[in-house]
């Protein structure tokens, strides 16, 4: 009975980890998010904010321009979900969305799952402009 247990549980514990082969076979816990590996500015990440501006831009008939990501995760699935925070410009102005994109790299898919808008409009600050702040240096 003590070796079935210890089978049964050994099964169970490998089952909760993937091998992500992508990444030269790091292991990732399945099912919880986390934050991208690298950073937000990571070619592959800026790849797929792209990807979910353009497919949203199709679906919707709008012209969103890509800004930049401001906030990655991702999710082991059967492949990867990433959730992306991104700054796009909405007929000039700075706007927030949040897209959600499914990659299985093995069957060269992606698919964007969802595009939403998540904020009001950002105020430009003077460093989004390249000044400096009055109070700089103070």
């Amino acid at each position: 009975m003590n070796k079935l247990f210890a089978v049964t549980f050994a099964a169970a514990i490998i089952c909760l980890f993937a091998v992500d082969r992508s990444e030269g076979g790091r292991i990732m816990m399945l099912g919880g998010t986390r934050n991208c590996r690298g950073d937000q500015n990571a070619a592959e990440i800026q790849s797929l904010a792209r990807f979910a501006v353009d497919q949203h831009n199709e679906k919707e008939n709008t012209l969103l321009e890509f800004g930049r990501v401001l906030k990655a995760r991702e999710q082991v699935v059967a492949g990867m979900m990433y959730y992306l925070t991104l700054e796009a410009i909405d007929a000039g102005k700075k706007k927030i969305y949040e897209a959600k994109v499914w990659v299985k790299p093995w069957m060269n898919f992606k698919q964007l799952q969802e595009f939403k808008h998540a904020e009001d409009e950002l105020a430009l600050t003077s460093s989004d402009l390249g000044g400096q702040h009055a109070d700089a240096g103070k």
